[in-house]
């Protein structure tokens, strides 16, 4: 049997350059598809496209990585914009909203990054905090912090119990968490690090970036749930 296929949602810039060309481009940093390799799996990049198609998009898929990003809109959880949120992206933010929404549909396994666990958790009607402190290194820099999961959740189950150092960079999280949603790692401060949704499907957020670092356990978990699903499903070909 092939490999899982699994999708990873990317940017759409106006301008980004290479060689002579300056264009509008969709774009990942390579440290995604490099994940998804490392784990078993096969990238398939998802540019910001129509939201209604996405259930018909998520039926050829077995997994779904909704990769990490600028803010989230604040206007999507029905909150006031705090004046250090970034600017809106609207296609984007409606696309993966939509991804996220057909995935949990259809019990398409689902890995949201950073932004991507921000947006599920708003998929789910939760909240986020718009700024925090002491999550990131320099600007355009991974920083580092402690995280620590949840005995007996999903997160865990791949990662083990004991303490562990994540490459990080992100100034929001969650807030008031999602209906269905359960907590499975903590920061130091209390801040919360990975969600994940109890029940037949296999979904789970981290807030930090797996991409940026060695440990591919949280991918190869979210690839090995994408197989199982894919020959349950009787699938024999990408």
């Amino acid at each position: 049997m092939s490999r899982p296929l699994i999708g990873v949602s990317t940017y759409l810039e106006e301008s980004v350059r290479w060689g002579a060309w300056d264009l509008p481009a969709a774009v990942l940093p390579a440290g995604y598809h490099r994940l998804v390799r490392a784990a078993g799996g096969h990238a398939v990049l998802l540019p910001p496209d129509e939201e209604a198609d996405a259930p018909a998009l998520l039926e050829r898929l077995d997994g779904l990585i909704v990769s990490g990003g600028p803010d989230v809109a604040p206007e999507r959880y029905g909150a006031a914009r705090d004046p250090r949120c970034g600017p809106e992206y609207e296609e984007r933010d409606g696309w993966e909203l939509a991804l996220i929404r057909a995935a949990l549909d259809t019990g398409v396994p689902l890995l949201g990054i950073c932004r991507g666990l921000q947006l599920l958790n708003v998929a789910l009607g939760g909240t986020l905090v718009q700024h925090l402190d002491g999550h990131s290194g320099p600007p355009g820099v991974f920083g580092t912090h402690p995280v620590r999961p949840v005995p007996g959740t999903l997160l865990a189950g791949a990662l083990g119990e004991d303490e562990l150092s994540v490459p990080t960079y992100h100034h929001q999280a969650v807030d008031r968490l999602g209906d269905g949603l359960v907590v499975s790692a903590y920061a130091p401060d209390g801040t919360v690090e990975a969600v994940e949704r109890p029940g037949p499907s296999w979904v789970l957020g981290v807030q930090w970036h797996p991409e940026a670092g060695e440990d591919a356990r949280t991918a190869r978990a979210l690839v090995t749930a994408a197989g199982r699903r894919r020959a349950e499903n009787g699938a024999t070909t990408a």
